[in-house]
């Protein structure tokens, strides 16, 4: 069995609600066409759409996930990964340190796109 990473430290309470963390239903999602690692998602927020690239490629299938429910960090800066945007965080859980499978973390029950997370 793979040991667990260490807990990283402590943050104030401030610090963590900093976070807008959001219910998101997956529109599309496809491979990127220049990364061995990266799946694209267009996201549903609610009140608008994103992109959001995430290293999920070789854990899920892309067509597996359209119409999933997923949990997004929305407030997170947008950056370039390879070439394409990125606007948000895709949540999902690592099984030991090597990342041997990864989970994408979504709500138990049916919420509607843009629900709060806290």
């Amino acid at each position: 069995m793979d040991e667990l990473k260490p807990p990283k430290p402590q943050v104030e309470f401030d610090e963590f609600t900093k976070l807008d963390l959001r219910v998101a239903k997956v529109l599309e999602c496809r491979e990127h066409p220049n990364a061995d690692k990266l799946l694209v998602f267009k996201v549903d927020l609610g009140q608008e759409q994103r992109q959001i690239c995430a290293t999920l490629k070789g854990h899920y299938k892309p067509e597996d996930l359209v119409g999933k429910l997923v949990i997004v960090v929305a407030n997170l800066e947008p950056r370039s990964m390879r070439g394409e945007a990125s606007q948000g965080l895709l949540l999902s859980a690592a099984e030991g340190p090597m990342r041997t499978r990864l989970v994408i973390l979504s709500p138990a029950g049916d919420l509607p796109p843009g629900s709060v997370v806290g």
